[in-house]
């Protein structure tokens, strides 16, 4: 089993995974985690570096669960999954969500860091369907519609009912 998930900020994509990998027993790799310089807010690493970590989890890991929003990693990592997982609640929901985050420890040193970017990131996140970046839902279309694979959308917030559906 090899699951890759992607979709907007606050679509759900690290509770949907988490919840995968708690029932598999599968190791999760949020692609925030090789995208940003650790300890760092906003400063990514290189391309070469990014791409390196993901092509050693992938390596490393027969079984695994990858998520994010990166149209350019999830189109590396999909040659690589056994299913791909679009998450397209809605801008509403995932504005909501993302307000109604705990706090990210790996991602921000305080709550009060993490709240001090929240403008900006429900900024970025209310133009997902109006840009057209490899983060956007142009992008993430494309990619979901190109797919040969087995895959699925969905367009609602999860649910415990929606988790029991999934493999």
């Amino acid at each position: 089993m090899r699951i890759l998930i992607f979709g907007n900020s606050g679509s759900g994509k690290s509770t949907l995974a988490r919840r995968l990998c708690e029932a598999h027993g599968l190791p999760h790799l949020d692609l925030d985690a090789i995208v940003w310089e650790p300890g760092e807010v906003a400063v990514q690493r290189t391309p070469e570096a990014i791409a390196a970590s993901l092509s050693q989890f992938i390596a490393a890991n027969p079984a695994w669960v990858i998520e994010g929003c990166y149209g350019e990693l999830v189109e590396a990592a999909s040659g690589h999954c056994t299913e791909l997982v679009f998450l397209n609640p809605g801008l509403e929901t995932c504005l909501a969500h993302n307000r109604a985050r705990p706090w990210e420890p790996h991602k921000y040193a305080s709550k009060e860091a993490q709240d001090a970017m929240l403008e900006n990131l429900q900024a970025w996140v209310a133009g997902y369907y109006e840009r057209d970046d490899p983060w956007s839902y142009r992008a993430h279309r494309r990619l979901f519609d190109a797919f040969p694979g087995q895959k699925r959308e969905l367009t609602s917030a999860l649910g415990a009912a929606d988790y029991r559906e999934l493999p």
